[in-house]
């Protein structure tokens, strides 16, 4: 398995293991498995689809290779990286004797020449090429907009119909979609690894329902119970213009929206249905799009959402290691070091740590944290709006605004690495503890690693900011689990 950490994968892996199969992920950074439900029942090895030995290592004794990686455009030659990773991965199954390989890729229009598809879609289309060419034989199911709590597609969906009840949108509005619901995808997913060896072959993916995007929005605002909206297509927004927008409009930002904008400006129907000869629906066929919209609102609505499309590291944000510190020989390593004694228990204290972010926001300067967030989305960056995959629990690899989770220690230590856009690298780590005294005491340690002469400039131009951003938190942070230490010890003597 490829692509466990990310959003389809992270839910693949628990429903293989629950059909009875042993699973072995493939991972880039391991520790962001570590705190999965399933974690402690599937093999996680290191590597990378890129590199060779590892994907070899990864596929020693495998029977069935599952896919599920891509670039969503990260660098001008994700096209190559792509086709280049699809090639090794196809070379080491057919050497490693695998019986199968399944991969989820995107529903490309018909009729439509090759090059007039977005590089995307292109891409997608020709890893699916690429793997049906391997000699192993393959399952390339082709999927359009994936209906799911958590997906990018329904996140953009969800905050273009909740924040604008009057929309003036892009012409693709009127595009023909066949939306089809998460867990559909995962049974067809579970389902393709028990394919007969002769069928090597694409399907087309997609729910009972054909509508436009337009209708698709419509129906969400009346599942969520939101007056019926005004939408009004224009067509001068391109789809650069309209990942923009999305990126302003939503917490999905450019760089991810418009491959999801480029993908809708052709219809993306269904052609055929073959899967069910291989996959039988079930007895009462599968999911309708207003019961998969009511499925996503439900787990959003009541914090169960299990990945989310920021479950992977968004294309171009940074992933190295704090460096170790004080002994950093690789130049300078500027830190902010705030702590601050806590009238309540660690527990109490950890709980607002692990809470923070979100619509919990971080403890000071509300305006300049939403300026910064803002500042972030105009360069392309993901901004605030992400929030949280849950709203008290937190594990590593976890999305957090424009943090990432990287090491948690639960009950003491929590670090969160900067995915905004910096002229360096980043960390934020804060932590509960008792001194020598017995006191509860929270420790803050914000790092940045400067990247040139700018990284420099940045870190000394915020610098006069940082007592009432940084300092700000610390007490704030340690006011609030004090308050509620004491709502908890007033509540308990009040039972």
């Amino acid at each position: 398995m490829t692509g466990a950490t990310g959003y389809i994968g992270g839910r693949l892996v628990p429903e293989l293991l629950a059909a009875g199969y042993r699973v072995r992920c493939l991972a880039r950074t391991p520790v962001k498995l570590r705190d999965h439900p399933w974690a402690g029942r599937a093999e996680v090895v290191a590597g990378d689809v890129t590199d060779e030995e590892s994907v070899a290592a990864a596929m020693r004794d495998a029977d069935v290779a599952y896919y599920l990686v891509h670039s969503l455009g990260s660098g001008r030659d994700f096209e190559a990286t792509d086709r280049r990773a699809a090639r090794i991965f196809g070379e080491r199954a057919r050497a490693a004797g695998v019986r199968r390989i399944v991969y989820l890729g995107g529903l490309t229009p018909r009729g439509v020449p090759r090059h007039e598809l977005s590089p995307h879609l292109r891409s997608r289309a020709e890893v699916g090429e690429v793997l049906l060419a391997s000699g192993v034989p393959t399952t390339v199911l082709r999927a359009a907009v994936i209906i799911g709590s958590g997906s990018a597609s329904f996140e953009m969906l969800r905050y273009l119909t909740e924040r604008l009840p009057v929309m003036v949108t892009p012409s693709w509005v009127r595009t023909l979609v066949q939306p089809v619901a998460v867990r559909d995808v995962l049974r067809l997913l579970v389902g393709s690894a028990a394919m007969p060896a002769d069928v090597s072959r694409g399907f087309d993916v997609g729910g009972p329902d054909v509508l436009t995007y337009r209708d698709l929005m419509r129906r969400y605002a009346a599942v969520a119970g939101l007056p019926r909206r005004l939408i009004v297509p224009v067509p001068v927004l391109t789809p650069r213009l309209s990942s923009l927008w999305i990126g302003l409009v939503t917490p999905v930002p450019a760089g991810v929206a418009r491959p999801l904008a480029e993908s809708l400006r052709h219809e993306v129907v269904c052609h055929e249905h073959d899967i069910r000869a291989y996959v039988p629906d079930p007895p009462d066929g599968p999911v309708r799009v207003d019961r998969a919209l009511t499925l996503a609102l439900r787990r959003v609505r009541e914090a169960q959402v299990d990945t989310r499309w920021s479950s992977a590291a968004v294309p171009g944000a940074p992933s190295d290691p704090l460096p170790t510190d004080p002994d950093w020989a690789g130049g300078s390593l500027y830190t902010d070091r705030r702590q601050a004694l806590v009238d309540a228990s660690p527990q109490a204290l950890w709980r607002v740590i692990e809470g923070i972010g979100g619509e919990h926001g971080w403890y000071s300067l509300g305006v300049a944290w939403a300026v910064r967030g803002l500042v972030d989305r105009l360069f392309g960056g993901v901004g605030l709006r992400r929030g949280r995959r849950d709203a008290q629990r937190l594990r590593v690899g976890d999305s957090l605004d424009f943090w990432r989770v990287e090491e948690i220690e639960r009950g003491r230590l929590l670090r969160l690495r900067a995915e905004m856009r910096l002229p360096g690298l980043a960390w934020l780590e804060m932590c509960a503890e008792r001194d020598t005294e017995g006191r509860t005491r929270y420790r803050q340690r914000a790092v940045f690693l400067p990247r040139g002469l700018l990284g420099h400039a940045y870190w000394w131009g915020v610098a006069p900011f940082h007592a009432a951003v940084f300092g700000g938190m610390a007490r704030n942070i340690a006011r609030a689990a004090a308050r509620s230490d004491a709502r908890e010890q007033t509540g308990g003597a009040g039972g």
